[in-house]
């Protein structure tokens, strides 16, 4: 019974959404995937090294990475697309090479989403490396641990909130990214059109009701995420405490 009802829901689900839509959704999901992936490979090393420097200009590392907070999508958008066009120095670089130019491509969908994302990936880890403080990495050193092995069997389990954070916040700014795609990657079905390009299309062709599912289904899985992101946490905070 379970299953049919699901059944249904699926199939109600799939008519009501057209091919194109369902390429936007493969787009969307597989854009937020491979750049949080990226982001916290880039984001783990780099948020380590800004919770732990003494260096006086780390503030400016700091405002760089925190820019895309406060720049307008389409500046930073069309900055990226001069980049990595065929007159910039990626774009340019890359067709010297004999290679195509990264702009609408989905390669350059990753790397515009990685920049603009990586504040929501990058701070919460910090936030949770510093909140640790220096004991435990001192109590790992007393018992010869490489500091390969500290950070790995030490801090990563500590920051594991920080973890779950930066997942959920950069995979959801991916998939609620509108200028910064828009700017770089255009609309191309199957290529480049992500769910916020689908959302725009159809509202400009008067198509409400499309644009309703769309809008209603990113909606609530945001609403889903983020109880997950504060109910982890809730939870890890509270092993924290009772194995302390």
């Amino acid at each position: 019974m379970k299953r049919w009802r699901l059944s249904k829901v699926s199939g109600m689900v799939c008519d009501m959404l057209n091919e194109f839509d369902l390429s936007a959704l493969i787009v969307t999901l597989k854009l937020a995937s491979v750049s949080t992936l990226i982001l916290l490979v880039i984001g783990t090393p780099l948020a380590w090294w800004l919770s732990n420097s003494k260096w006086k200009l780390k503030s400016l590392v700091e405002a760089l990475i925190a820019l895309p907070l406060i720049l307008p999508p389409t500046v930073l958008g069309f900055y990226l697309l001069i980049s990595l066009g065929p007159n910039g120095p990626i774009g340019g670089a890359m067709q010297w090479l004999g290679a195509q130019p990264l702009a609408f491509t989905f390669a350059g969908l990753v790397i515009g989403s990685v920049i603009y994302s990586m504040p929501f990936v990058v701070q919460p880890l910090q936030n949770a490396f510093a909140s640790m403080g220096s004991r435990p990495m001192e109590v790992a050193a007393t018992l010869r641990a490489t500091p390969v092995d500290r950070f790995f069997t030490v801090a990563v389990p500590l920051a594991r909130t920080g973890f779950v954070t930066a997942a959920v916040l950069g995979f959801a700014h991916t998939v609620g990214e509108f200028g910064v795609v828009l700017m770089i990657g255009g609309s191309i079905p199957g290529e480049t059109q992500v769910l916020s390009i689908a959302i725009y299309d159809h509202v400009e062709a008067l198509e409400y009701g499309n644009a309703h599912w769309l809008a209603g289904g990113l909606l609530l899985t945001s609403f889903i995420m983020l109880v997950a992101v504060y109910s982890l946490n809730r939870r890890f905070s509270f092993l924290q405490r009772s194995g302390q």
